[in-house]
């Protein structure tokens, strides 16, 4: 379910923005929802380091290594910080 936000901007702001969307066959809500989901991709560190571990899980399926490898790997190099 959608919510409604309220925020204020001058009336010029207002209707350069009108102007804008409208241009692109867009309503101004549109063009303040695009950018608060860039604004918050943009920012949410979360989400980059989920997609992140998921790229590099593919890259080591794709290359064939398995869970056993990855602790094999983990252990010897903990062998080698001792």
């Amino acid at each position: 379910m959608a919510g409604q936000m309220i925020i204020r901007i001058d009336a010029k702001t207002k209707s350069k923005l009108n102007q804008l969307a409208k241009s692109e066959g867009k309503t101004s809500s549109q063009i303040v929802r695009e950018l608060i989901g860039e604004y918050i991709q943009e920012r949410d560190i979360g989400a980059y380091i989920d997609d992140l571990w998921d790229r590099i899980g593919n890259k080591l399926r794709e290359r064939g290594v398995v869970e056993a490898d990855i602790q094999r790997a983990i252990k010897e190099l903990r062998l080698t910080k001792e």
